[in-house]
């Protein structure tokens, strides 16, 4: 078993420290043992089990377990989605460039098959003027590098 140290050093590690343990009120979680109020996916999975099997509401649920109504939902909508993984934390922020279309990824491709060295400002420029689409050199970097790796 890990020392409690760390154990919290491993949760923040992977992202799943409860940032108020303190907050948590299920008396199960404050007599120490195997109920860990710092482990936040625990937290989460016992708050929906406490609504589902035990008959309180969403809000009680919540509530006793120091998370909101809105996270709630969501670790519920999550969980009945993926499973316990669902209860993980996601990166936030866009996934992909939200401006880099098919258009943008060939005449990129294009510049790159000519041989010449990647002026990734100018063909910044170029994008802008060809396909009225206004992207950063360092989006056009990445796209490269992907074009590349393929």
């Amino acid at each position: 078993m890990l020392e409690p140290d760390a154990k919290i050093q491993r949760l923040h590690e992977h992202k799943v420290l409860n940032p108020r343990p303190q907050a948590v009120e299920a008396p199960w979680f404050r007599s120490g043992g195997f109920f860990d109020p710092n482990d936040l996916v625990q937290v989460k999975y016992e708050m929906l089990r406490h609504a589902r099997q035990d008959g309180v509401t969403k809000a009680e649920a919540a509530a006793l377990f120091g998370l909101s109504r809105p996270t709630y939902y969501q670790a519920e909508a999550a969980f009945e989605r993926e499973g316990i993984t669902g209860l993980l934390p996601r990166p936030r922020g866009p996934k992909t460039p939200h401006k880099v279309n098919a258009d943008v990824m060939s005449l990129i491709e294009q510049r790159q098959s000519e041989g010449g060295p990647l002026q990734a400002r100018a063909l910044a420029s170029l994008v802008r003027s060809q396909l009225g689409i206004s992207l950063h050199p360092r989006t056009i970097e990445r796209c490269a590098a992907r074009i590349k790796k393929r």
